[in-house]
């Protein structure tokens, strides 16, 4: 047997200062470790923003942002954007075949009836609460949202001043049968009125997307990627049939993402509704600000429906509620129209 040679208390003490030291340093290697780790995690998930960005971040100073940011663009566009050259109404009618007219010129017929509107979510927003009954007299409303196409025989019929995102008064080729964007409420409404129609109100919209059966989505309660285009999972606008299978139960389509639409009603709270009443109120508006013509700016904010290529997935339900001043534009704002029928 093997002698068991005695440890005197100073090298036991000298032990125990070793095993701290070892303790401690193992602790700083493990936390600098887990610093380094989190921030390579931190570098991939910036990278990985910047690749679902719809254009090179250091051509941001350059692109058509949010729509706040660029009010100063769109006002000096709709002051002199008039005096663009743009299309004559033949170049504008040749921009579709005849077949493509008929199609994106179709109007869906919506019975009147009473549907849900709104939702009981309490993770919902508070403006999108709470969940009442509406009741509604036949309409019709746009199968898709208002392409460039029909907007250019606007521009050229109306000696309308072109989109700010257009090329020399013209669409971006490719781009015809995308929805027409950089569009304030009160182009929206100055389209429809030309076309015969009305901006749709927002319950004419809610009813149109969802349905009476209170679903989520127009086609259901579970969030289909492969049925919208939103959250930059393409990058940009898309034509608007091009998500068959996103339509709604009465076949009107592309009502979930691609371009958040405008409508005719001011935002205002629901019967009820729990939310502040200080979130329906304008917050500001530039005094100096006029849209070109001899109009009054108004000092509310317009409802807008639908979420976009941009907005996160929870935008793009059926009952939420987006809004703007109606002078503002950007490249996710788009529209519809509607319109009143016989019962």
């Amino acid at each position: 047997m093997k002698q068991r040679i005695p440890v005197t208390e100073a090298q036991r003490r000298r032990r125990k200062r070793w095993l701290m030291a070892t303790l401690v340093t193992c602790i700083t290697l493990a936390m600098v470790g887990g610093s380094l780790h989190v921030m390579k995690l931190g570098s991939l998930r910036l990278d990985e923003m910047r690749a679902k960005a719809s254009y090179d971040v250091r051509e941001m100073h350059k692109h058509i942002r949010a729509a706040g940011e660029e009010i100063y663009l769109q006002e000096a566009n709709e002051k002199h954007g008039k005096d663009v050259a743009t299309y004559l109404p033949a170049e504008a009618e040749a921009l579709l075949s005849e077949e493509q007219w008929r199609d994106v010129s179709w109007m869906v017929s919506i019975p009147g009836g009473v549907f849900p509107m709104g939702t009981d979510d309490p993770r919902s927003n508070e403006a999108n609460r709470p969940l009442h009954q509406v009741r509604l007299k036949p309409y019709k409303i746009d199968k898709y949202p208002v392409t460039q196409a029909q907007y250019a025989r606007f521009v050229a019929s109306a000696h309308y001043r072109p989109p700010l995102n257009w090329t020399d008064g013209h669409i971006p080729r490719g781009l015809e049968l995308h929805p027409v964007t950089m569009v304030s409420w009160y182009n929206a409404r100055d389209y429809c009125q030309w076309a015969g129609k009305r901006l749709p109100t927002e319950a004419e919209w809610e009813m149109a997307a969802r349905g009476t059966d209170g679903r989520r989505w127009p086609w259901g309660d579970r969030m289909l990627p492969e049925n919208l285009n939103t959250y930059y999972q393409v990058g940009h606008t898309t034509p608007v049939n091009a998500y068959p299978q996103g339509a709604s139960p009465y076949g009107v389509m592309d009502m979930a993402g691609n371009v958040q639409e405008w409508v005719a009603d001011e935002f205002a709270p629901y019967p009820g509704s729990p939310g502040d009443p200080s979130i329906f109120q304008a917050k500001e508006i530039d005094p100096n600000y006029h849209r070109g013509s001899d109009e009054k700016e108004e000092l509310i904010y317009r409802v807008m429906r639908g979420g976009s290529w941009k907005s996160d997935p929870f935008s793009t339900y059926t009952y939420h509620r987006n809004y703007a001043l109606p002078n503002y534009a950007s490249d996710f704002f788009g529209f519809r129209c509607a319109m009143d029928v016989k019962e």
